[in-house]
């Protein structure tokens, strides 16, 4: 299997629980991972063969400028079902969410979330 990643992707959104997270907006960097075989794309040198990072993008940019929402769970939850659909190929996407500093109470550089949808947790499911 192969991987391509989109590292450390920036936004500035108004997520959060609080109204003033909501109001105030704040930092926020993603990561995405897709596991699939780019064998022929890298071969053939075909675009049309590999899940293109452009869109990859997008999805994060849309989902992050879109819709405002309370988790950053939901956030990674509904970038990696988006970039899900962009091929039948796919194996494995994993997302990681980080706040930067979060509304804790105390010193921390980030809250990270990191979600995962793999073919192998469809087939487990359609087990059942």
């Amino acid at each position: 299997m192969h991987t391509i990643r989109l590292m450390n992707a920036v936004f500035f959104a108004h997520h959060g629980v609080s109204s003033e997270e909501q109001q105030i907006g704040g930092r926020y960097e993603v990561d995405v991972s897709v596991n699939f075989n780019f064998e022929a794309a890298a071969e053939e040198d075909a675009l049309g063969q590999t899940v293109n990072y452009e869109y990859v993008y997008s999805i994060v940019e849309r989902v992050f400028t879109g819709t405002r929402f309370r988790l950053i769970e939901r956030l990674a939850y509904m970038i990696a079902h988006q970039v899900w659909e962009l091929s039948t190929q796919i194996e494995y996407v994993e997302v990681a969410v980080r706040k930067r500093n979060p509304s804790v109470g105390g010193a921390v550089d980030c809250a990270e979330v990191i979600y995962r949808k793999s073919a192998q947790d469809l087939r487990t499911q359609s087990d059942r």
